[in-house]
C-alpha cells in the first residue's frame, strides 16, 4: 500500500472566498489562482454564473501546511464540528508565557471576525477554543 504524502483539509461553507481569506490571515496562507489563470478573478469571470464562487482554496507559501479547500453548500452548520484545527502558537511555553502568547493571538484574531468562546487554563497548560466567521469551532494552542 503506497502511503500517502498530501492532503488537504475541506470545509463546507457558505462563503469559500471570504471564509478562505480569513484563514489566510490566520495562518499566513496565501489564496492562489487556479492553474491556468492569472488572478482568482479571471478564474471567477471564467465560470458559468451558478459556479462563480462555488469554491476557494487557500496554500501555505512555504509548501510545509495542508491545503484549506472550502466549498459552497446550501445548508447551514448545524452541529459541533467532529474536527476542528488547532492553531499552535504556544508549543514549548508553560504557565503564564503560554497564556499570555494565546492570548495575544486571540485578540489578533478577533477583530478579524474570530469569536472566543472561553480560555481554558490551569496554571500550567492553557488553550483557548474559539470559532471562525461561519460557526467553525477552532482553538487557540
Amino acid at each position: 500500500m503506497a502511503s500517502i504524502k498530501q492532503f488537504q483539509v475541506t470545509f463546507d461553507c457558505a462563503e469559500p472566498e471570504r471564509l478562505a481569506r480569513f484563514w489566510c490571515e490566520v495562518l499566513g496562507y496565501v489564496v492562489p489562482p487556479p492553474d491556468g489563470f492569472a488572478t482568482w478573478n479571471d478564474f471567477k469571470l471564467s465560470q458559468p454564473p451558478e459556479q462563480q464562487d462555488a469554491w476557494c482554496a487557500c496554500s501555505d507559501p512555504s509548501g510545509v501546511g495542508p491545503r484549506l479547500y472550502f466549498q459552497r453548500v446550501p445548508e447551514g452548520k448545524a452541529a459541533k464540528n467532529r474536527l476542528h484545527l488547532d492553531v499552535r502558537v504556544g508549543t514549548g511555553l508553560v504557565g503564564e508565557e503560554r497564556l499570555a502568547a494565546l492570548e495575544a493571538e486571540c485578540a489578533r484574531l478577533i477583530p478579524l471576525g474570530a469569536v472566543h468562546l472561553q480560555t481554558l487554563y490551569d496554571g500550567n497548560d492553557a488553550c483557548i477554543p474559539m470559532q471562525d466567521i461561519e460557526g467553525n469551532e477552532f482553538c487557540i494552542d
